[in-house]
């Protein structure tokens, strides 16, 4: 049985991982969700001074201090970004990584540099209205869904992001990720694409075509971008999936 981690998007805290963590341990697994710092029940700790690096400190931490080992880390879609910054930093405690609707981010990049710059505009903007300057409140639904597709969504599921949903110190889009550390050579790494990831990834997007080869391993979950609360069951059995398949994929 495998351990996860589990490490969720921008907005969101452990919470949003509940349904599929509760899948996971029925098989068997031991689920852990994580809480970033500034988000969730965390909130409070938000600064301007939160960052990119805040965020792979924490990940590293909650792995090391638990004393964890034979770590599956999920990465949720912003959640890419630290986590990829952490990987290396666990050395063998780390398993296997898995990026859920995401992919690794190269060092020198951030969050930012893969949204379009009409979304950006539209970010800064939010933040500058209706965050203080640092903060990024959940943006409409109109705009979030020209990024993030919202496919899957009942009214109940859009509620519950609506409410639950904390402020991210924008900081951790800007942050540009400064040194990645290799991962082993023995580290499984896998992609679980919703579907507007798996078109990217089918139509051989230059960029993240290095996903489509060894050693990198592919599933296909038929939801949208938010899988742990559109399809969280559905979620759990592709994970359970990705660690009971060896070396194979779909």
């Amino acid at each position: 049985m495998a351990t996860f981690v589990l490490v969720p998007g921008a907005w969101l805290g452990a919470w949003a991982w509940e349904a599929t963590a509760h899948a996971l341990r029925e098989r068997g697994h031991t689920a852990l969700p994580v809480t970033l710092t500034g988000l969730g029940e965390r909130s409070a700790l938000a600064t301007p001074e939160v960052g990119l690096d805040t965020h792979i400190d924490d990940i590293t931490a909650f792995v090391v201090e638990q004393d964890l080992r034979d770590v599956t880390l999920v990465a949720h879609s912003y959640a890419a970004v630290p986590v990829t910054g952490a990987a290396g930093r666990l050395g063998p405690r780390l398993e296997r990584l898995v990026y859920l609707d995401s992919a690794p981010f190269a060092e020198g990049t951030c969050l930012l540099d893969v949204m379009s710059g009409d979304v950006v505009d539209q970010l800064h903007r939010q933040v500058a209205e209706h965050g203080d300057g640092w903060r990024l409140p959940l943006p409409p639904f109109e705009l979030l869904s020209t990024f993030s597709t919202l496919e899957g969504l009942d009214e109940d599921q859009l509620d519950l992001m609506r409410t639950r949903a904390t402020s991210q110190p924008f900081s951790t889009f800007e942050q540009r990720l400064v040194r990645t550390d290799e991962l082993g050579p023995d580290v499984d790494r896998v992609v679980v694409a919703c579907h507007d990831a798996k078109a990217l990834l089918d139509a051989g997007m230059p960029t993240l075509a290095f996903l489509n080869q060894p050693p990198w391993r592919r599933f296909h979950l038929p939801t949208g971008h938010w899988p742990m609360l559109s399809t969280p069951v559905e979620l759990a059995k592709t994970l359970d999936a990705v660690v009971s398949s060896g070396g194979s994929g779909f």
